[in-house]
């Protein structure tokens, strides 16, 4: 990975991060540097799924193909909305479960 699909990746994920809240509406711990977080890890698992499933199932559908330095958009965006649910559900088990 160079620094140019790096910087890229943390931009999409400041998006990802963003419209994944506005999908699943929760808060996020952190404020906007959780947002980031989240994203970052949105975008990775995103990206490691579309190419998963691609590879496997030889997936051709050309909106989850929009990418921007080979960043897919979609699947980022869809790997955010499961991350902030995913991390959000845990904090409210581990909060409620005293």
């Amino acid at each position: 990975m160079d620094m140019g699909h790096f910087a890229v990746q943390l931009a999409i994920a400041i998006v990802c991060g963003i419209l994944g809240n506005m999908l699943i509406p929760r808060e996020v711990p952190g404020k906007f540097l959780g947002l980031v977080v989240v994203g970052f890890v949105g975008v990775w698992v995103g990206e490691f799924s579309y190419r998963l499933i691609r590879t496997q199932t030889q997936l051709n559908m050309p909106w989850l193909q929009w990418h921007i330095e080979e960043v897919p958009i979609i699947p980022s965006i869809i790997g955010s909305a499961i991350v902030i649910y995913v991390v959000t559900t845990f904090l409210r088990w581990g909060r409620y479960s005293k």
